[in-house]
């Protein structure tokens, strides 16, 4: 299997000028770095009534969330950076994730999890970095541990400011950054003025359905990736990367391609687009004030057979086909509290979808092979969430388009400014 991503990212990051990519943060981690240790939070609770529509949807309460802290502190031969980041999905979502039509990706007792968008397990990330300056436009890091992301595709979701108000994962998650929790890390990389080289070593595998524990396993999946920064507005980035055996259900290797541009202005208007062979997906969101607006819109090539059958079987009658599903999603939040640093806001999304032929109605399909559910999704399916959302005190600015070979947004020490 080989996908090619392209994203295109509004979201603030790093760039060649402000390379921690959160702006007025500068002088606050100036004096705790000078103080010795610098700490940063951010996270995000949904409390959310999911609506959705068509014949294999259904309604449900979730809650799903994460906590993310980082701890830094600089050296004579460096910084150092720890970051820890948890979910109590598996409370607060279930085993089994949450309802998304038309979704699908890693597996639940043995079987396919289909139309359900999988909980984050417990430990998402626990990992250490350790950045050296080598000149003044010239640095050396190293970061790995149990729990982190490989230096492979764009910013997880979770983590994209373009997304930062949207409750739901995108229907291309599992294509495009699913190996954002890898159990076993180990990435280095080179900074260079306007340049970045990162390499990674790490377990592959996705994570299996018991959601409290580590998954280890061999370290023999590889990955590479450049970013280019050319100014504040823009980030551009290639990788590539083996992964071995990373499905628990479908044997074989898969070989992951991704390009990526990414563009930001200020911080009220956040975009993002991706392409991925037949998949197309841009989302973006506009804040003003206390309000914000938030949309999404995929073209998405989802496992057909895997949504007909319910079964991860290769279905011959389906093999060839590449339909593709339409979504869009328009929502808007509005806080209507901000106190001691948490913000507080109500929101609501409604989502209307382009259904192919053969999801409508797979009774053709399902008439010449075995399917968990022979029921189809219909023809104009609509979902909806209605939710509140708190984040926590973030006095050093949100995680936003943060990876885990990053050292802690602040000040660069003597020798590690970038020009």
């Amino acid at each position: 299997m080989i996908a090619t991503n392209a994203l295109a990212q509004a979201a603030p990051g790093p760039s060649s000028t402000n390379p921690d990519g959160v702006a007025g943060q500068h002088e606050h981690m100036q004096m705790n770095m000078d103080s010795g240790w610098a700490f940063m939070q951010d996270g995000i609770v949904w409390a959310t009534f999911n609506h959705q529509g068509g014949s294999r949807g259904g309604d449900e309460f979730v809650v799903p969330n994460w906590w993310m802290g980082m701890a830094a502190r600089d050296t004579a031969r460096g910084r150092w950076t720890f970051t820890a980041m948890f979910s109590l999905d598996p409370i607060t979502v279930g085993k089994n994730g949450y309802r998304e039509i038309f979704q699908s990706g890693e597996a639940l007792n043995g079987r396919p999890l289909v139309d359900r968008q999988h909980p984050h397990d417990l430990f998402m990330q626990l990992a250490a970095i350790w950045r050296i300056p080598l000149t003044d436009t010239t640095g050396f890091t190293i970061a790995g541990g149990p729990a982190g992301e490989p230096a492979l595709g764009p910013v997880a979701f979770m983590h994209r400011a373009s997304a930062s108000e949207n409750p739901s994962a995108p229907l291309g998650h599992h294509t495009f950054d699913s190996t954002h929790i890898s159990y076993g890390v180990i990435t280095e990389a080179v900074d260079h003025g306007k340049w970045i080289v990162e390499g990674s070593l790490f377990n592959g595998r996705e994570p299996d359905d018991n959601r409290w524990d580590f998954d280890f396993g061999p370290l023999d999946s590889v990955s590479t990736r450049v970013w280019f920064r050319p100014n504040d507005q823009w980030e551009f980035q290639a990788s590539t990367g083996f992964l071995k055996q990373p499905e628990e259900l479908e044997p074989g290797n898969v070989v992951r391609t991704t390009f990526s541009g990414s563009w930001f202005k200020r911080q009220d208007m956040n975009f993002t687009a991706i392409t991925a062979g037949y998949n197309f997906f841009t989302e973006a969101t506009w804040h003003a004030g206390m309000n914000s607006v938030f949309g999404r819109f995929e073209v998405h090539q989802p496992e057909i057979a895997v949504l007909v059958t319910g079964l991860a079987e290769p279905v011959p009658a389906l093999s060839s086909r590449r339909d593709s599903v339409l979504a869009f999603t328009l929502g808007g939040v509005r806080d209507f509290l901000h106190a001691r640093g948490f913000e507080l806001g109500v929101g609501g999304d409604f989502s209307v979808y382009g259904v192919p032929d053969v999801l409508e109605s797979p009774s053709a399909v399902c008439a010449r092979t075995t399917c968990v559910d022979p029921v189809g999704y219909g023809s104009r399916p609509a979902s909806f969430h209605v939710f509140l959302r708190l984040r926590p005190p973030a006095s050093k600015g949100r995680m936003w388009n943060m990876r885990m070979s990053q050292p802690m947004p602040g000040h660069q020490m003597e020798g590690m400014h970038h020009q």
